[in-house]
């Protein structure tokens, strides 16, 4: 696996956030509102942010001080947004990728081993909406 920030948040009580890439309208501003809830509280939340409202989450927590850990579903990037650098710079953010710099695009099968690690990393989970024909629900039915 390859790591870039700061590895000592892995420590920290960490809960992972994990939705399908359709959600139903009513349960978007609920998760809105729940990662809000999480910034203020200062909890560490764990995903992969792809999804459109997982990249909503990210947003918010990134308004924060609080730690977050993005695993990809690709290697390491060489450039990162500026929010992220920033995020990086002061040691609140930790990216993983368990994959070689010879995968540069996710995929069904990247994104499903992005998923087990968050599964794996996560001291409990927040599962926003499960698409009962998705992915998702796959690894969530296995240990």
């Amino acid at each position: 696996m390859e790591f870039l920030g700061d590895k000592e948040i892995l420590n920290n009580y960490k809960i992972g956030f994990l939705c399908s890439r359709k959600v139903p309208s009513n349960i978007i501003l609920k998760t809105y509102d729940w990662a809000i809830e999480q910034r203020e509280k200062g909890v560490c939340i764990v995903s992969g942010f792809h999804s459109k409202i997982e990249k909503d989450v990210f947003h918010f927590l990134l308004k924060g001080t609080q730690p977050i850990i993005l695993v990809l579903a690709r290697s390491l990037k060489k450039r990162w947004e500026p929010e992220l650098a920033d995020a990086i710079q002061k040691n609140r953010i930790l990216i993983i990728s368990p994959f070689t710099e010879k995968v540069k695009r996710s995929s069904q099968r990247t994104a499903l081993i992005r998923n087990k690690i968050i599964k794996e990393l996560s001291d409990e989970l927040k599962i926003a909406y499960v698409d009962p024909g998705g992915e998702l629900k796959s690894i969530l039915g296995k240990s």
